[in-house]
């Protein structure tokens, strides 16, 4: 069985491995525009997973004015169907504060029943983001 770990992202080079993944999966193959993809980096904390050593998936949240945001979920495709999407929504929601009340993302329409497992639901009209159909998701409960 292959070894999963998701760990917080503290150095240099553990955050040069989360944007490599980003930057694949988000602008290479999604085409996002690199511009939107690299904001909010500061004030972010980011997650690193690796699968038997290799870095392998990336998220992050963060606190804006409305709650808590979690964000740039990121798989890379030779690791995906390996739950490490689970895992990293596991470890961002075990990770923020514990008064953290509104908790909230927005959801690419494929990556909605990942979310939905986790208690959040779907809120407000689909919208476009960087170029793909999102829906906004609260968690409830």
């Amino acid at each position: 069985m292959e070894a999963l770990f998701v760990n917080k992202a503290t150095n240099k080079e553990e955050l040069e491995k989360v944007f490599a993944i980003r930057k694949t999966v988000f602008v290479e193959e999604q085409n996002c525009p690199p511009e939107l993809e690299w904001e909010h980096e500061e004030e972010s904390v980011h997650f690193l997973a690796l699968m038997d050593n290799q870095p392998c998936g990336a998220c992050r949240w963060r606190k804006t004015d409305n709650g808590y945001k979690l964000e740039r979920f990121a798989v890379l495709k030779e690791f995906r169907g390996k739950r490490i999407g689970q895992a990293l929504v596991a470890a961002a929601l075990s990770d923020l504060p514990e008064d953290a009340h509104y908790i909230y993302l927005n959801a690419q329409l494929t990556a909605m029943p990942l979310y939905a497992r986790f208690g959040f639901v779907a809120e407000g009209p689909q919208f476009e983001e960087a170029g793909i159909q999102h829906f906004k998701m609260v968690k409830k409960g």
